[in-house]
């Protein structure tokens, strides 16, 4: 049994490598079950910031897990920033025994810092990436990827460097502008329900917002943009491997 939340897709198409039929963690949270159990169960999930998005995190809190194999595969674009000690860390709080965690590098959608253009034609050897791991978790690895004091002080300084934005940003990150057309695409991508069509025009609501950016990657029109500038408005992102009905039905209300 593998979970996984995706925005764009790359935790996804990494989570279909290790089983056909993965589990969205969205469609779960809609729902009242909170107890699994199979032989091996599995999270893949992208870091926001180094850590899981908020949602994965109320996933382990509220969930228990039966089974004789827990691992975690968090996907990460630039840098993991010891995502995986996080992660572990988290784990232990939760109660949740978890067996194996390893990273995942990927395209980088955060658009405040990168242009998904130029991420999608990097190289980031992903098959090998994903071999080594479907591997791992086939032979049933045990302990986490290595984190460096460098990792570490990464972390530190990106705490650092978001210490002064007031949070309420984080919950208003997303801005919707005159290029909408009210298709409705921004609120059948969101995971979390934050998108809504108002008077034909699509409107964010805040209060549960991943910041998982789905919406303004999804959006046909590039209606979407962010509060903050973007290293290249134009450029949009979306794994090659996963369509727009992927990520509809992964994150869609059914």
């Amino acid at each position: 049994m593998v979970f996984y939340f995706t925005g764009t897709g790359n935790s996804l198409y990494a989570a279909r490598q290790l089983e056909s039929e993965p589990v969205s963690i969205p469609q779960v949270m809609r729902g009242t079950q909170r107890e699994f159990t199979a032989e091996s169960i599995g999270i893949i999930s992208p870091i926001y910031g180094h850590e899981l998005p908020p949602m994965v995190k109320d996933f382990l809190r509220e969930s228990t897990f039966n089974t004789d194999y827990f691992y975690i595969i968090v996907t990460y674009g630039a840098r993991h920033g010891g995502a995986a000690e996080m992660a572990k860390a988290l784990c232990d709080e939760c109660g949740v025994r978890v067996d194996y965690i390893n990273t995942l590098h990927m395209a980088d959608n955060w658009l405040p810092a990168f242009d998904t253009d130029e991420e999608r034609a990097l190289d980031k050897r992903i098959p090998e990436q994903l071999a080594a791991i479907t591997a791992g978790v086939k032979a049933r690895k045990h302990g986490i990827s290595p984190v460096t004091d460098a990792d570490r002080t990464a972390h530190q300084q990106y705490l650092a460097n978001v210490s002064g934005v007031p949070e309420a940003l984080w919950q208003n990150f997303v801005v919707v502008t005159e290029r909408c057309v009210g298709c409705g695409v921004c609120t059948r991508v969101c995971p979390a329900d934050c998108m809504k069509l108002e008077d034909g025009r699509a409107v964010h609501i805040p209060g549960n917002c991943q910041d998982c950016l789905a919406c303004a990657h999804a959006c046909p029109q590039k209606a979407i943009a962010l509060a903050m500038p973007e290293k290249n408005p134009n450029a949009r992102y979306r794994n090659e491997h996963v369509t727009l009905q992927d990520l509809i039905a992964a994150n869609g209300k059914a």
